[in-house]
This record gives C-alpha cells, sequence and structure tokens, in this order.
C-alpha cells in the first residue's frame, strides 16, 4: 500500500465520525422533510405513514395556491433584506467607532455583545413592554418630547409592526457582523492611511478608498450568511407578533400549517417550498455578485 493510500485511509478514519454526525443530524430530517412533503400525512396518522407510502402533489398545490403565499413570501423576503442590511450597516458603524483605542474600550465592545447573547425570549419580553401603548418608555418619550397625539401600537398596527420587527432583527444581530467586520479592520495595514491623510485626504474619502475595498468581501460573505438565517427565522417574529399585524414569514406559516391544521404533509412542504426558493436567491446572488466582489 502506498503512502498517498495510507494518508487517504487515514483522513477518512478521521472524517467519519464527524460525517456520520451530520448525516444523522441534518441529512436523515432534510430526507424525512422531504418524503412527508410528498406524501398525504396529518398528526394523527404519521406513525402509521411509512418512508414509502402514496406520494402525491396536493401538499405543493395546496401551499402555492393558499390564498395569502405570495404576500407571505414578499414579506418574507422583505424582512430578510431589511434585517440583512440593517444588521451589517449597524454592525459596521460600531465597528469603526470601537476600532480606535480609548479608555473603557473592552468593556464597550464586550457591551456590544449583549443583544447577540442574550436570550431571545428576555430581549423580545423587554422590547415589549419598551413599545407598549399604555406602559411602555418609547411611547411615554414620543407623546412628552415629540409631542405625539396618541400613543402608537407599535407591534398591532399593520403600518409599524413589519418596520418594528426588522428593527429588532438588525439591533439583535449586529454584533455578529461586528465581530466579523472588527476583525477585518484590525487587518487593515495602518501605513495606507496614514499616507492618505498626509496627502490631505478626508475621513470620508479614506473610508471609501481605503477601508471599503479591504471589507467588501466580509461584507458580501455576511450579506448570504445574514440573508439565509433571516430567512429562515421563526423565534424573534413569532415572539414579538406571533406573525399578526402583517409580519407572518414563511417560517411562521409553516408553524401555523403544522399545529393549527395538524397538517404535517403541508407542512413539510411549506418547508421544501421555502428551501427552494432560499436556494434561488443565494443562487442568483452569487451569480450576479460573487465574481464582483472577489
Amino acid at each position: 500500500m502506498t503512502l498517498r493510500r495510507r494518508e487517504s485511509r487515514a483522513g477518512l478514519g478521521l472524517v467519519a465520525p464527524t460525517l456520520l454526525v451530520t448525516i444523522a443530524v441534518i441529512g436523515i430530517p432534510i430526507v424525512w422533510t422531504v418524503v412527508l412533503a410528498f406524501q398525504r400525512v396529518r398528526l394523527a396518522t404519521l406513525r402509521k405513514t411509512g418512508l414509502f407510502g402514496e406520494f402525491t402533489m396536493d401538499n405543493i398545490d395546496r401551499v402555492l395556491h393558499t390564498p395569502g403565499f405570495a404576500d407571505t413570501l414578499w414579506i418574507t423576503v422583505v424582512y430578510s433584506i431589511g434585517g440583512t442590511v440593517g444588521s451589517i450597516v449597524l454592525g459596521l458603524v460600531a465597528a469603526l467607532v470601537v476600532r480606535r483605542p480609548f479608555r473603557g474600550r473592552t468593556l464597550v465592545r464586550a457591551s456590544m455583545l449583549l443583544p447577540y447573547v442574550a436570550p431571545v425570549v428576555a430581549v423580545t419580553f423587554v422590547w415589549q413592554v419598551m413599545l407598549d401603548p399604555q406602559l411602555g418608555i418609547v411611547n411615554a418619550w414620543g407623546q412628552r418630547l415629540l409631542g405625539w397625539d396618541a400613543p402608537v401600537p407599535f407591534l398591532s398596527q399593520e403600518s409599524t409592526a413589519l418596520t418594528t420587527v426588522i428593527v429588532f432583527e438588525a439591533w439583535r444581530y449586529f454584533p455578529f457582523a461586528f465581530l466579523f467586520l472588527l476583525a477585518r479592520l484590525q487587518a487593515v495595514s495602518g501605513e495606507l492611511e496614514e499616507a492618505a491623510r498626509v496627502d490631505g485626504a478626508t475621513p470620508t474619502q479614506r473610508f471609501r478608498h481605503i477601508l471599503l475595498p479591504q471589507l467588501l468581501p466580509v461584507i458580501a460573505l455576511l450579506g448570504v450568511l445574514r440573508f439565509i438565517m433571516t430567512f429562515n427565522k421563526f423565534d424573534d417574529v413569532y415572539l414579538l407578533t406571533g406573525g399578526a399585524a402583517g409580519t407572518e414569514v414563511v417560517s411562521v406559516r409553516v408553524y401555523e400549517f403544522l399545529t393549527a391544521r395538524t397538517d404535517i404533509g403541508a407542512a413539510a412542504a411549506q418547508a421544501v417550498v421555502l428551501a427552494v426558493v432560499l436556494i434561488v436567491f443565494v443562487l442568483i446572488y452569487l451569480r450576479f455578485f460573487g465574481r464582483r466582489v472577489s
């Protein structure tokens, strides 16, 4: 046996445990979801359903033609784009603020991670209390300082609920972008900025021509990761509004199919459609923007 073949076998042996765990935790549930999407399965008949039962396209047809599907998909896209852009912009601003040394910088950096590491149940409850029309501090300040005529029901009014949920998404996950961007900023050579400063470049010009080109690959990666994460997000929206007031994203719709209707087949079909749409968006992004950024 040659040395290369022995090294290959040793590598496969080292990778095999991780591969088996990945297949068990990720691969099997995905295959099972796809199988359920093409079968008539309800909660009462789940135990009797076999792996190779009677396959049908009825679930996919019902999902695509159920009233409100297009609106839900559009809301999901708006929510995903808004949350992604907002989190990256806030993360970039935060990274630029704490880039230079100052007294208490370590404490400030640590505090910026709190929205990301805090339990989602706790932070959604705090936001609900803050935005409450009767007891919330936001409405109290708005009426006292900004002259609002009446309290604003941010989470129960269609004109404000989706925007509020997007702002929450951007605030909660900006530390994720902050860590990536700060790490890249720390690697930028100080000599480039010093040379530009000597040549009379303004802070805006230094950011546009020196820092931003260095950050574009990281921003592109963050855009893909955050869009995928936000597109599948469920807990934030459900805990804040329950999907009401024009905030029903596709993941909440899947949950409603599963719990309210106990229709496992339709819920699985909805999840499959969601995955296909997400794959299409990612492929379009990679096709038109991936090469340009790299």
